[in-house]
């Protein structure tokens, strides 16, 4: 292993958990490396790809897959099933096209809007805007402490508690300027990407969050629709849940992941 990469459990089924955003995957899935090993059985991997977390490697996300391909061979466990959020679903979605040997499953948890280019765009637009302006110190500090009282606010309502409370206050202390570079490219990689190339027959789910009605809202939830169709299986969406669903309902999500190793090994 390397500084970026840690395996938990000795065999079973491998299971690759990538983080969202540009944040390091240690921390990010309280409790699920654990859980998994636990039941059913699974070898799980955190990786935190070049450029991004506490890799010391330079990267871009148009790098995505071919770093993903070279781990699964490294290591020798593929194929895996990949579980990616935010982000990480759109790194998961394109390294499932480009090396489709190399995933036994896939599990996308709010994924980025692969294959809608304009929404991609708006995002990636809308974070270099934002990094530009905390170049300014006022300007940072008035966003990091917007940002930490948004996140109170949401840890309170939900009634998150212990690790995953801990894991969504830590956003508040995310680098905007680092988060953006990681999402460079992101509008570009949208528009080349079709989800009918996908292959159909990998177990796989999709889970959206309840994104409230309006342009980006009713466009995610478009493009989950579409992935879902793409890989034959429904979208799963629970009520009052956010980007952060799998800080929101851990034990949910734990169990979707455990039905796609399942199936995926069974198959095996």
């Amino acid at each position: 292993m390397n500084e970026s990469t840690q395996v938990y459990g000795s065999s079973g089924p491998p299971v690759l958990l990538l983080p969202g955003g540009h944040v390091s995957c240690r921390g990010f899935y309280p409790g699920y490396p654990e859980a998994l090993v636990a039941d059913p059985g699974a070898r799980v991997i955190l990786h935190d790809r070049p450029g991004t977390g506490i890799s010391s490697v330079p990267g871009t996300l148009a790098d995505a897959s071919e770093d993903l391909h070279a781990l699964v061979d490294r290591l020798g466990l593929g194929p895996v099933v990949v579980v990616g959020q935010s982000l990480g679903g759109d790194v998961a979605l394109h390294f499932a096209r480009d090396f489709p040997d190399d995933v036994a499953g896939l599990v996308l948890l709010d994924p980025m809007p692969c294959g809608d280019a304009e929404l991609a765009r708006t995002i990636e637009g809308m974070h270099a805007r934002t990094a530009r302006a905390v170049r300014l110190p006022p300007v940072r500090w008035l966003l990091r402490r917007r940002m930490r009282t948004v996140i109170e606010r949401a840890v309170e309502n939900t009634g998150l508690t212990g690790p995953y409370a801990d894991a969504a206050r830590a956003n508040a202390d995310i680098d905007i300027r680092e988060l953006s570079r990681a999402l460079e490219g992101l509008a570009e990689r949208a528009a080349g990407f079709d989800a009918s190339d996908l292959r159909r027959a990998v177990p796989a789910a999709v889970v959206s969050a309840d994104h409230e009605p309006g342009r980006i809202g009713d466009r995610a939830r478009a493009v989950h629709a579409r992935i879902a169709a793409a890989l034959g299986v429904p979208v799963t969406r629970w009520s009052g849940t956010s980007h952060g669903l799998h800080l929101e309902r851990p034990e949910q999500t734990i169990d979707v992941i455990r039905a796609v190793v399942r199936k995926s090994a069974s198959r095996a």
